[in-house]
């Protein structure tokens, strides 16, 4: 019981998730930030490996309420490192459905990995605007596409990375998920994902899209934007190879 209680820490779901997100909120340097969005949900898949008891009935349902609660956070918040946390936050509670289905111990941490790193990216990117502006608010400077180009257009491939579009790995794993369901299930999941899509779409407008105000601030260096792009490709390509979205 210990250890399942651990791993509802790790793979958060609600209420448990509240040291998770405070944890995260504390923490100010981007790259820590980064490690525990995405080591946090692989020691909770290690503990879910170590559990001696079938996961109980009621757990994928309180699983899916987690996650829409975050999922319809996410429309109100406006810091983006906040917004990456929530996001990460609904989108790990649904490991907890494939957990109950029986999926491989490998599986498991791979859709945690996959469901984890974009808003572990985010993290990253908040804290860019953090070092430039002193926050990371949408809407502060307004639209910032002609003002940091590059830094907007990473932006916007990561957040479509992180709110399961096709073709990234999080819209397989998704998507299996709702083949895989239910019809309430399957339902639930489905309006998860279209929160995620609203809330993202909110999110780039307010970030990108209005009109810009003139800020003199430097935008992401070209190594930056390499490293990124090198990442979200490496991503893009292994998904597709792990859930068979090529082979």
């Amino acid at each position: 019981m210990a250890l399942l209680l651990i791993a509802c820490l790790l793979l958060p779901l609600f209420p448990l998730s509240m040291p998770f997100n405070a944890l995260l909120n504390w923490l100010k340097r981007p790259g820590i930030r980064f490690a525990v969005v995405l080591i946090a949900p692989q020691l909770g898949v290690l503990a879910l490996d170590y559990v001696a008891q079938p996961i109980p009935d009621w757990l994928p349902v309180w699983a899916l309420a987690s996650a829409a609660f975050y999922a319809i956070r996410l429309l109100s918040v406006r810091d983006l490192g906040m917004w990456a946390g929530f996001l990460a936050t609904s989108a790990l509670a649904l490991v907890w459905i494939f957990a109950a289905e029986g999926a491989a111990p490998l599986d498991l941490h791979l859709f945690a990995f996959g469901l984890s790193l974009p808003p572990a990216l985010l993290m990253l990117l908040a804290g860019t605007l953090v070092r430039r502006f002193g926050a990371a608010y949408a809407g502060l400077h307004g639209g910032l596409g002609r003002c940091l180009p590059r830094w907007s257009r990473i932006l916007i491939w990561v957040v479509l990375a992180a709110i399961a579009t096709p073709v990234f790995p999080g819209f397989f794993i998704v998507l299996g998920l709702v083949f895989d369901a239910r019809w309430p299930s399957a339902a639930a999941i489905l309006f998860v994902w279209l929160i995620w899509s609203w809330a993202g779409t909110r999110l780039l407008q307010g970030f990108v899209f209005d009109i810009c105000q003139q800020v003199e601030v430097r935008d992401l260096r070209p190594a930056a934007v390499a490293v990124y792009s090198g990442a979200l490709a490496l991503f893009l390509i292994a998904g597709l190879i792990v859930t068979g979205g090529v082979l």
